[in-house]
């Protein structure tokens, strides 16, 4: 499933090919066929994402208010993909649940585990149940702390769950609690306040790598034996997917297990 950079990152790639432009909205497979039939015509006003959700908004004129007109809230989960293609676009191809075509490109979303109108209301409700977004200028990192220090799951835990964090994955869930030392199998309220903010700095600076570059680069530069920061050789990670191979670090073996149902990496010696 993409973490939250790789949402906040296809929002601003939509918002440069559709905002402002009135767009045709089509639903090819038919399952969002009521829904697009709405939506076709409009002005696509904006895209933005909190966390793994992603939300595209529509007016009728360019300059209408926001809160006044159509949203849709998209949930890729594990399967769901955007295609683009220029305009004009051609015939379909497999299970195309929403179609946005602009003037100059298209985009066709398939496989989603979400694709639906939301009210105004419906949004609010969605983002009151989210934690914070280290991707947004508006995240609180105080309601996340909150939520970590008063719970006995584990760390390791608390930062894959949408409602304390929204937007870390797997893979930044294992970098971050690497890169700070901390035991992923530590409980929450043994977490202090530094070590928080300490993580919470760092996901505001890896995040964003991400986004900008549409890969997850954590490795230090000191770590990476010299290699230019984003070179295609670099390496990407100092835990994850790493089972077996040699600390980056101390040369210790990564080790893996299941953590509620997900993959989590560590390093026993580093993060001890």
């Amino acid at each position: 499933m993409p973490e939250g950079h790789a949402l906040h990152r296809l929002a601003r790639r939509q918002q440069r090919h559709f905002g402002g432009q009135r767009v045709r909205v089509t639903s090819p497979q038919g399952r969002f066929a009521h829904e697009a039939a709405q939506l076709d015509g409009l002005v696509f006003r904006r895209a933005e994402a909190w966390g793994k959700h992603l939300v595209h908004r529509y007016s009728a004129d360019p300059v209408g208010r926001l809160d006044a007109g159509l949203i849709v809230h998209v949930h890729l989960g594990i399967y769901g993909t955007f295609s683009e293609e220029p305009s004009p676009m051609g015939v379909p191809t497999g299970q195309v649940r929403m179609r946005i075509e602009g003037s100059d490109i298209g985009t066709d979303l398939r496989g989603p585990n979400a694709c639906e109108l939301y009210t105004p209301a419906d949004l609010d409700a969605l983002v009151a149940r989210l934690g914070p977004d280290p991707l947004r200028s508006d995240a609180d990192p105080d309601k996340a702390w909150r939520a970590i220090s008063r719970s006995r799951r584990a760390i390791g835990s608390l930062l894959m769950d949408q409602k304390v964090i929204a937007g870390v994955g797997n893979i930044y869930r294992a970098e971050v609690l690497f890169r700070v030392g901390v035991d992923p199998h530590r409980p929450g309220t043994s977490i202090s306040r530094d070590e928080f903010d300490e993580m919470w700095a760092d996901l505001l600076h890896l995040m964003p790598i991400g986004a900008r570059h549409g890969k997850i680069h954590v490795v230090r530069p000191d770590d990476d034996h010299g290699a230019p920061a984003y070179a295609v050789d670099r390496p990407r990670t100092y835990v994850y997917r790493r089972t077996g191979e040699e600390c980056r670090l101390c040369r210790t073996p990564i080790a893996w297990e299941d953590m509620e149902g997900r993959n989590l990496f560590w390093c026993p010696s580093c993060q001890s």
